[in-house]
């Protein structure tokens, strides 16, 4: 198991985190969402060890991270820039994790080269942007790890490219329980390989939940009235946003449905309609409860 507690990092006069709870379960997939400068990728580098926190502890199994081979042995980290050495191929980096990394799996790292067509002699600062992040994936999943840490994983690769990965990331949390921790901003791809979702917002965390349970504890709701809404028809309920579409009345609120639709039925409303929300839509209505918008932009 992952676990941060109470986890702090302060970057001259900001903090970037301020103390972090966050525990993520063996073989999940954990999506780590929030607004620009969240804190999101600090938090992936104290979990890979690149940075050490001002207070609180980063485990795995209940072994601290920091300055730790055999812990970090475990895991892999694709940043958000892959890096590789200086003129070297994708052959020559092979090797080097080869040394690095006791699971390695020659087998899967020829078969993935193979299937993704990179060229193994060719250097990788050559290559675009998207095969260079297919050549981190390549390399990553053939180190077998426990605990793979992906920052905005996806950014430009294909659509084809990323249904392969998302194969092969999925695959390999069912067969070896790999956990994955992914950041990203874009919430379609979050919402369609995560289980467990966390949103930071200025380096704290706001939710941690479960997909499903949050997805089914927030609601998009329609209502219409013969003669306009009721006074007290939100009374009792956390409403994240509101607006008029005409006489039609829509509603973001959080909640129990039943207790939702109990609450809203008393007003005998002439439409009422429960609507699905998407990961995205979730997002935005939390960050606007917290005051996170834009408005009012001249351009």
């Amino acid at each position: 198991m992952i676990k941060f507690e109470n986890v702090s990092k302060r970057f001259e006069d900001k903090e970037a985190v301020e103390e972090v709870n966050l525990s993520i379960n063996k073989g999940s997939i954990y999506g780590l969402l929030g607004s620009n400068g969240a804190g999101k990728t600090t938090l992936l580098k104290l979990l890979s060890g690149i940075y050490t926190q001002d207070s609180g502890h980063v485990t795995i199994d209940e072994k601290m991270v920091y300055e730790n081979p055999d812990v970090k042995r475990r895991l892999f980290f694709i940043p958000d820039y892959p890096y590789f050495f200086s003129q070297y191929t994708i052959r020559h980096m092979g090797s080097f994790y080869r040394n690095m990394y006791d699971n390695w799996n020659e087998e899967r790292f020829n078969h993935l080269v193979k299937a993704f067509d990179i060229d193994p002699n060719r250097k990788l600062h050559k290559y675009s942007k998207g095969l260079q992040r297919q050549a981190a994936f390549i390399l990553a999943l053939s180190t077998m790890p426990e605990i793979l840490v992906l920052d905005e994983p996806m950014d430009g690769l294909d659509p084809v490219v990323r249904k392969n990965i998302k194969s092969l990331i999925i695959e390999d949390v069912a067969e070896r329980e790999m956990t994955v921790l992914i950041s990203s901003h874009n919430l379609r791809e979050v919402e369609d390989i995560c289980d467990f979702v966390g949103i930071l917002h200025k380096g704290k965390m706001l939710i941690e939940k479960e997909l499903d349970d949050l997805k089914s504890d927030t609601h998009k709701i329609q209502l219409a009235f013969k003669d306009g809404a009721p006074e007290g028809i939100f009374e009792g309920l956390k409403v994240l946003h509101q607006e008029n579409r005409g006489s039609v009345l829509l509603c973001i609120v959080r909640g129990n449905e039943d207790d939702i639709v109990k609450k809203v039925k008393r007003f005998d409303p002439v439409i009422f309609d429960m609507l699905p929300l998407t990961l995205e839509e979730i997002f935005i209505y939390e960050m606007e409860d917290v005051g996170y918008a834009i408005k009012n932009i001249l351009v």
